[in-house]
């Protein structure tokens, strides 16, 4: 391991999932080997009711508990207020992401080309065949975005992200829950940083069951595209 390698903090935000986070964890150290970059592992539980954080801290990673269920929004900006890296990664718990992608999203960002890389399910040869309703909703997202800020993106609700620390800095974050992702977009495109997508591989969830409402908290990202826009 290079002295010089930049310290890469992985943020995964976890609520009632004991089946797939033990998992991903080792899934990413798997990945993570194959680099020579210094490296944390940290769950953020959001106060689950299962076995989740006896199942992630048998994997030896750092895991901090909610004392009370928050949301992912507040799990995500608690795990970036206690990340040490100068990379941080956001990845989901359920399985939907495939870790063994994660250098996919760290090229562009090691070698300099972007401050912001979001791993896409709507882009490249096989885009995501998801829900359509969710898939519509993405791109009304996108649009809205694009008009607002500028940023060309095909996936704005991606959890799957890697970014410099830079962009995080200085950057007022108050989403709780899902909307966290158009929050960060929104508010970083705003302030010029250099954004970026990378085609991912999306599988749908085996295990448990989505906590996502696609009316209710379609709105609250809607209505924090805007907010996050005319305040950010």
């Amino acid at each position: 391991m290079s002295r010089n390698s930049p310290l890469l903090s992985i943020v995964v935000p976890a609520y009632n999932e004991e089946h797939t986070v033990g998992d991903i964890i080792k899934r990413l150290k798997a990945t993570l080997q194959k680099t020579n970059l210094a490296t944390e592992i940290m769950v953020i539980d959001d106060c689950s009711s299962d076995r989740t954080v006896e199942v992630a801290r048998r994997q030896r990673v750092r895991v901090y508990s909610l004392k009370q269920h928050m949301g992912k929004g507040y799990a995500l900006r608690t795990g970036f207020n206690k990340a040490k890296g100068e990379i941080i990664v956001t990845i989901d718990s359920d399985g939907s992401n495939r870790p063994e992608e994660l250098q996919l999203l760290l090229t562009p960002i090691l070698q300099n080309r972007a401050d912001l890389v979001i791993g896409s399910r709507f882009s490249g040869k096989n885009p995501t065949m998801g829900k359509r309703f969710n898939a519509a909703g993405v791109r009304i997202f996108n649009l809205i975005i694009k008009l607002l800020t500028g940023a060309h993106v095909s996936d704005s609700q991606s959890g799957y992200r890697a970014m410099k620390r830079a962009v995080l800095e200085n950057l007022i974050l108050k989403s709780s829950e899902y909307e966290i992702e158009s929050e960060m977009l929104v508010k970083i495109a705003r302030r010029g940083f250099r954004i970026q997508e990378t085609p991912v591989s999306f599988e749908q969830r085996t295990y448990g069951v989505s906590t996502l409402d696609p009316i209710f908290d379609g709105f609250k990202i809607l209505m924090s595209i805007f907010t996050s826009f005319l305040k950010g």
